[in-house]
């Protein structure tokens, strides 16, 4: 089987490893990949998704996997043009991607099927926002892509005001709208699900860390680490879950005729009322995927295979017991910038754990160095969660480069 994985950074580096770990031995291909997933995949240099497609059906390809959120919306939409050309995308089209580009779509399908959510409104201006905040604090959320940093939670309005005019005088993230919401309390939850048509499997759940600094405190970034367990969360919590948000959520998509197959990933924060949604993203989650997948067992391979083609097979994987933790390296300047070229060193030196190249590339002398934001993640299993965090830092503290960044509570906050 071949299967080529779309995107580049540490989720795709993640889902290429437990694809190569499979029985079954695909062979893979990446588009575009890294320097450090080429170890792992063909890469393949194409312009644009038009020529990936040729691409693909030349060379046989039996299966895309959708990596990158982008290129589900982009042009016709990726699983849109794979289907178009006869070839199974593990990934959704790009109407039902609307679920996470558009953070408006998002909050009007789960006010629409009564799953629970925060109260909202969309605002076009800055004036119309100021008008919509009635207290703080405040959560407001750019409704298209930003890269997991269109959200700023306003404790004030000196901060809302700050936010206002990057989304609506700089244009930060482009034209778009913007969503003011009730501020949530309590902690969150990253909950996956597999889905096919009207069909679902729950996977492992998460958390992930998004502050830059400790005690989550600092800007919002992409995600500076996460912890991964089936005993993150009580079966009963998992069952209220299930029930009144992933059973709605895909009894919604088939209600408003959105074709569905692949990773979905629910944001969920957990308050005295019970669980409500963040957000939606349409892939896999990062970091989370860099804790999950090390987790997986079975044919990871022939289930995103049998998924694409409509038949979901829970029985082709399971999760490991224990405990995985992943902590991200930021480079200098992360998450306002990042600082590129910085020299990587101490990857030979892992024992016990293993990195995934979220932002990296090699230089004229073959050695790995920085390339944007996130540059590693560093991810240990154990049979305790203490015991995958204490060997999780202690393989991130043998990686060195100028202006590292990392925080030194990943899987330790919101347990103690």
């Amino acid at each position: 089987m071949k299967i080529l994985v779309t995107g580049k950074g540490g989720r795709e580096h993640a889902i290429l490893t437990a694809l190569s770990q499979s029985p079954s031995q695909p062979q893979l291909f990446a588009y575009p990949g890294s320097d450090a997933i080429a170890s792992l995949a063909t890469r393949v240099d194409v312009p644009n998704l038009t020529e990936l497609i040729a691409f693909m059906k030349r060379e046989g390809i039996d299966l895309c996997v959708a990596g990158e959120e982008a290129w589900l919306v982009k042009d016709e939409g990726l699983s849109n043009m794979c289907a178009a050309a006869g070839i199974p995308c593990w990934g959704p089209r790009k109407e039902s991607a609307q679920l996470e580009a558009s953070k408006a779509f998002a909050k009007h399908f789960l006010k629409r099927h009564a799953i629970p959510t925060a109260d909202f409104t969309v605002v076009d201006s800055k004036e119309q926002a100021l008008a919509a905040i009635t207290q703080y604090p405040i959560v407001l959320k750019f409704d298209g892509l930003a890269a997991g940093k269109g959200v700023a939670v306003c404790p004030n309005a000196e901060d809302a005001e700050i936010f206002l005019d990057e989304v609506f005088t700089q244009r930060l993230f482009g034209p778009g709208q913007l969503i003011v919401e009730h501020c949530l309390t309590g902690p969150e939850i990253s909950v996956f699900a597999s889905i096919c048509d009207g069909s679902y499997h729950i996977l492992m759940p998460a958390r992930d860390y998004k502050r830059i600094r400790d005690n989550d405190q600092g800007p919002n970034t992409g995600g500076m680490g996460a912890v991964a367990s089936m005993a993150l969360a009580e079966p009963a919590l998992m069952q209220q879950i299930e029930e009144h948000i992933v059973k709605p959520t895909v009894a919604g998509l088939q209600r408003d005729g959105l074709p569905y197959r692949g990773f979905l990933y629910f944001g969920l924060m957990l308050t005295p009322t019970g669980p409500q949604v963040i957000e939606y993203n349409c892939r896999f989650g990062d970091p989370e995927a860099e804790a999950v997948l090390p987790m997986v067992r079975g044919d990871f391979a022939d289930y995103c295979f049998a998924g694409a083609q409509g038949k979901l097979d829970a029985s082709l994987i399971s999760f490991a017991e224990g405990w995985s933790v992943c902590v991200i390296l930021a480079s200098a300047g992360y998450p306002a910038s990042s600082r590129s070229g910085d020299v990587i060193s101490g990857l030979d030196s892992m024992d016990g754990a293993r990195v995934f190249h979220c932002g990296t590339r090699k230089n004229a002398a073959g050695e790995f160095e920085t390339n944007g934001g996130r540059v590693l993640a560093v991810v240990a299993q154990g049979t305790t969660r203490v015991e995958a965090r204490d060997l999780a830092y202690a393989n991130a503290e043998k990686i060195s480069f100028d202006g590292r960044q990392r925080r030194t509570d990943i899987a330790r906050m919101h347990f103690e």
